[in-house]
C-alpha cells in the first residue's frame, strides 16, 4: 500500500461521485457476473497434495462510495460459489468486497469463508493497470488473517497472495497462493487456486447511480 497524508480534519467526508462503475480504477473490468469452468485447486490431504478441478460462479456488483472521513473508497461487493464438475454440493463459498482508493491507488480485498476464517489483503495499482497483486499476512493489524481455533492449530495460515490479470479478450484471471503450516508436513504448504473467468451477465448499478438515472428519466 502507498502511504498518504490525509487532511487534519478526520471527520468531514470526501465528496463522492454517485456512479461507482466510473470510479473503480483497475477493478472496473471485473464488475459483472462471471463463470470459470477450468479452475484448479491444489490442496493438502493426509497423503500429500491433491489437484481438484472446479467450476466457479462469481458476482461482483458496485456499492455506493464509502467514506471514512476524508478517505474514500469505491468498490464491488462479491459472492463467489464453487462446485466440482458434476456435483451440486458447495466446494467453496466466499463473500466480501474489492475496494479501490483513487487518492492513493490502494486496493483492498476483504474475504470471509464459512469455515471460520476472514482476512484483508492489500495492494496498490494505477487506474489503468491490467495486473495487480494483493497480500495478507498472519499477525498484521492492517492486512491480517483471522482464523478459528481449529484452523489456527492445524492449518495455520501464514500468508495469502492473489494476483489478478485483466485479459485482452475481456476475461480476467487470478492465481492465489495460501501458505499454511500443517503439523504432518515438513515444510510450509502452498495451497494454490487459479481460474479464468468469462462474463455471463452485467453488473447491477449501485443505489445512488440507479437513483440518479431515474431522476434523469
Amino acid at each position: 500500500m502507498t502511504d498518504y497524508t490525509y487532511p487534519n480534519d478526520i471527520y468531514t467526508e470526501a465528496e463522492a461521485d454517485v456512479d461507482t462503475l466510473k470510479n473503480l480504477g483497475p477493478l472496473a473490468p471485473m464488475a459483472g457476473i462471471w463463470e470459470g469452468k477450468r479452475g484448479v485447486d491444489i490442496n493438502p490431504k493426509a497423503e500429500g497434495a491433491v489437484k481438484d478441478p472446479y467450476i466457479e460462479h462469481i458476482e461482483l456488483h458496485p456499492i455506493d462510495a464509502q467514506a471514512n472521513g476524508p478517505q474514500l473508497f469505491y468498490g464491488l461487493r462479491y459472492h463467489l460459489h464453487i462446485i466440482q464438475p458434476d456435483e451440486v454440493e458447495t466446494f467453496h463459498d466466499q463473500v466480501g468486497y474489492w475496494l479501490w482508493e483513487p487518492a492513493t491507488g490502494n486496493l483492498m480485498l476483504t474475504l470471509s469463508i464459512p469455515r471460520g476464517q476472514t482476512l484483508i489483503a492489500t495492494g496498490n495499482a494505477k487506474a489503468d493497470d491490467k495486473e495487480f497483486t494483493l497480500k495478507a499476512v498472519r499477525g498484521s493489524l492492517t492486512n491480517g488473517i483471522i482464523s478459528n481455533p481449529f484452523i489456527e492449530q492445524n492449518f495455520r495460515t501464514e500468508s495469502y497472495t492473489i494476483t489478478v490479470k485483466i485479459n485482452d479478450d475481456g476475461t480476467w484471471s487470478y492465481d492465489q497462493n495460501t501458505v499454511m503450516i500443517i503439523p504432518n508436513y515438513n515444510e510450509p504448504f502452498e495451497h494454490r487456486d487459479r481460474n479464468r473467468l468469462t462474463k455471463i451477465g452485467e453488473a447491477k448499478l449501485n443505489p445512488t447511480a440507479l437513483a440518479a438515472l431515474k431522476d434523469v428519466s
